[in-house]
Parts: C-alpha cells; structure tokens; sequence
C-alpha cells in the first residue's frame, strides 16, 4: 500500500510539472510582442473584441484605449488571488506599493449593478508589474516566466541576431510562409533604423512616431493606416498589426517608404517633430511614385484586401498569395 501512495504522489507531481511546461508554451509561443498578447494568452482569450475574457466561472473586463488594451485590475486581482473580496485586496496592494498609482488609470468599465463606472485599469505592461507585487502561487510561474524573459532580452541587446532568429521561429510556429517571414524580418529592421534616428532627432515616442508613420504610410499607399486596416477586414479587430496583414509587396513599399524617409532625414539633419515630418513627407511621396509605376505596368494595385486572419485567429494555415 505504500507504494501505491508513493507512485500516487509522484505522477500528481508529473502532473503538475506538465502544466508548468505547457503554461510556459503558450506564453512563449506568442511572444514576438511580449506585453501586447500576455494577458490574453494567459487567459486563453479568442474574443478579441470583446470587453470581456471568460476564464472558466471567472471573468477580466476590459476596454481598447489610447491603441492598446487596458484590463481591469480588481478583476485579475480576483483570478490570481482566489481572494473573496479583491477590491480590498487591492487597496491594500497599492497602499503597500504607492507606486503602483502611478501605472493606473481609471476607465469607465461596466458593473455588476450594469452601470458604466470609473474602475481601476491598466494595460498589459502595467498588469504584469502588479502581478509581481501579487504574493499568490498562481502568479509564481508567471514570475519565473518574466524573469526568464528579463534574462534574454539581456542576452538579445549583446547579441540582436538572437531576437532576429526568435522573431522568424515565432513567425514560423504561427504558420506564415518563409518568404513573407523574409520581408517581414527586413521590414522590422528597416523600421527599427528609422526610428532610432527619430530618437536621436527629438521626434517623442509614441504619438509622434504614430503621426509620422501615417504619414509614411499615406503617401506610400495613398490610403491612410485605418483605411489600410479596413480594405483588409481588420477595423474590428483593433489589436491587429496591419503589418502582419500586409503581402510581401505591401511589407516592401512600406519598407521603401521608411527607408527614403530615414535618408531624407540624415540628408536634412531633420531636428525635432516638425523637421521629422517634412521629411516624411518626402520619403512617403517618393514611395508612392514608385508604386505607382510598379502598378502601371503590372496593371493590379499594391494595396491588397489579403490578410492572415485564418493564422491569427487559430484556424487552419492560410497562405497570402505571392504577389506577380
């Protein structure tokens, strides 16, 4: 009888250490973006557009913000704690860490009375940070997981060819075909470059990147990002990368676009958001000649309504057709 409890014992042991392995796939898999997709995956989400994440009885609220997803605190507080009452175990949290205020912001989020009121959110990045100040079992593989990642990325800044192969195996598990993987790798490259000199130039991250890209992204294509994203089905899913949509062709012009922007801007010596958009200006313009060009004598327009939704959404793989 003792060895039946004992062999007992240790296939529950196996067990679980088969659920850490494959809660460290999921999270891995998709991890070409870290903060972007976490918490969905941690929650097996596949209703992008929803406000809300169904996780077995329990659920995350959550709203599209400022061009991302920002998730309700109180919510994720109740799923890693088990807590009965995780409001106040949040307060508690914030009071014990001041400094979690700062990575907040309070989002109208529907309620259990079916009122629309101000809640405590965060986005991926901030949700992470609060997991690490969370003293609960449930978030310890998670923890190990960051710190994992803490580790490569380390590893990636010495030597960036690690990221470039991370990045192709990532692309290459989601099923995308190798050449489209090929631009798509060129194009992040290029895309890196010019903003690094954007940094370098004064241009602000984020909004101003945003504004200078659309701008790029217009004279190249002559249609604007959103438009873009509706012409491929994707304005219902404001989470979607356009790039990740786009045909080898598009993922090339886009490059050409920010690589003639990036040399009008050295040419220039552009300083400062308003230099940096003349510049764009110009580079997207140049783009946009040669596509036109390149669509005059092929007879078929650049833009494409093609998309790797069948990829993204879990269905079987989907090949773009290579562009003629």
């Amino acid at each position: 009888m003792g060895h039946i409890v004992l062999k007992k014992k240790k296939k529950k042991k196996k067990k679980k250490e088969k659920l850490c392995v494959l809660s460290a796939y999921v999270l891995k898999k998709n991890d070409l973006f870290i903060t972007r997709y976490l918490v969905e995956n941690l929650t097996n989400s596949k209703m992008e557009n929803s406000n809300l994440i169904a996780l077995g009885g329990n659920e995350i609220r959550k709203i599209w913000h400022e061009e991302e997803w920002y998730f309700s605190i109180v919510d994720v507080i109740g799923i890693l704690t088990d807590s009965p009452t995780p409001r106040v175990y949040w307060g508690v949290l914030k009071n014990r860490e001041p400094q979690l205020f700062t990575i907040c912001k309070q989002l109208k989020l529907m309620a259990s009375d079916g009122r629309q009121r101000l809640t405590d959110c965060a986005n991926t990045t901030s949700v992470l940070r609060i997991i690490m100040s969370v003293p609960s079992p449930k978030a310890e593989p998670l923890k190990m997981w960051l710190a994992e990642q803490g580790e490569r990325t380390i590893a990636e800044t010495e030597n960036p060819e690690l990221l470039t192969q991370r990045q192709i195996e990532l692309y290459k598990a989601k099923g995308y075909p190798d050449e489209w993987i090929k631009e798509r790798i060129n194009s992040i490259d290029t895309r890196n470059k010019l903003t690094d000199e954007w940094q370098k130039r004064g241009v602000t991250e984020g909004k101003e990147y945003s504004i200078l890209t659309a701008i790029i992204a217009k004279g190249t294509f002559d249609v604007t990002p959103s438009e873009h994203k509706n012409i491929k089905g994707l304005m219902t899913k404001p989470s979607q990368n356009l790039r990740d949509h786009m045909t080898d062709l598009e993922l090339i012009f886009m490059s050409l676009g920010e690589a003639l922007t990036r040399e009008e801007t050295i040419k220039e010596d552009a300083q400062g958001f308003d230099e940096n958009r003349t510049s764009a200006v110009k580079g997207g313009k140049m783009a946009g000649k040669a596509r036109e060009t390149i669509e005059a004598q092929r007879g078929k327009k650049i833009v494409s309504s093609d998309n790797f939704l069948g990829l993204s959404q879990g269905d079987e793989k989907k090949e773009l057709p290579h562009s003629d």
